[in-house]
């Protein structure tokens, strides 16, 4: 299959997780792609094992500099990138909300939202020069339908489903689709984080029980939605929240 042959694309939050899934399944359609994460070694195990159309990038998302550098490095290497999947994310521990503090809030926004922030100066002049470009932006079922203890990072992913559509109806008429993917919770590195607790047959019996396909997200859904998403195929598709959860927020 090659969905997106010849597509150039970057991925944060690729050293693990949905990012790596989204990146393996990125290089299986065809495309050429960044592989980025603020985790050196994750990032280079991941490119290592995609082979010669992956290139690992070290990456603060949260630093401007760093961000200007990784789009630099991709033109560098590939070419301009016709895709960006803003995938890199963080959560504080499920809590009440009076328990996370202000470092913590402000290290969530900075990584879930200012992120984008970086991105779009960084790769929106060139998207223009070639007059299209997709734009993904891992969102969350948070920001549709939040459950207590998250609060914070709730409202993080909200502002990541909003500000995807709004950037969709800004950016339509030059050829620029941006769209937010929302996940239900995967068995990911942040797991333990979003539940609040142990991580136990029983804790999580509790977390499944609220989505009605009876299992949790796993890397492939996320790339699944991600591949189609950025292909031609879906050249109509701008301001989406697509939920990728088993049906949790019916």
């Amino acid at each position: 299959m090659t969905q997106l042959k010849n597509k150039i694309a970057i991925v944060t939050g690729a050293g693990g997780g949905f990012g790596e899934g989204i990146a393996q399944a990125y290089v299986n359609e065809g495309a050429r792609v960044i592989v980025a994460d603020i985790n050196g070694d994750a990032a280079k195990r991941v490119a290592a094992a995609l082979g010669a159309h992956a290139s690992p990038f070290t990456c603060d998302v949260t630093k401007a500099d760093q961000v200007q550098a990784m789009v630099a490095h991709c033109v560098a290497t590939f070419g301009i990138p016709d895709i960006v999947v803003n995938n890199a994310g963080t959560t504080h521990k499920n809590s009440p909300m009076l328990d996370v503090n202000e470092a913590m809030f402000d290290k969530v926004f900075a990584v879930n939202v200012k992120s984008i922030f970086h991105m779009t100066h960084a790769v929106l002049p060139l998207m223009r020069q070639n007059k299209h470009g997709v734009i993904l932006n891992i969102g969350s079922t948070a920001g549709i339908r939040p459950r207590p203890g998250l609060s914070w990072y709730n409202a993080s992913k909200g502002a990541v489903n909003v500000l995807s559509k709004s950037m969709a109806v800004e950016l339509g008429p030059e050829n620029i689709r941006v769209n937010a993917v929302c996940p239900v919770m995967g068995v990911t590195g942040l797991f333990e984080d979003f539940m609040g607790l142990p991580d136990t047959p029983a804790n999580r019996a509790k977390f499944v029980s609220t989505i009605p396909m009876g299992r949790f997200s796993q890397p492939s859904d996320i790339a699944a939605a991600c591949v189609f998403l950025a292909s031609d195929a879906a050249e109509f598709f701008t301001g989406l929240e697509m939920p990728v959860d088993g049906g949790r927020t019916i």
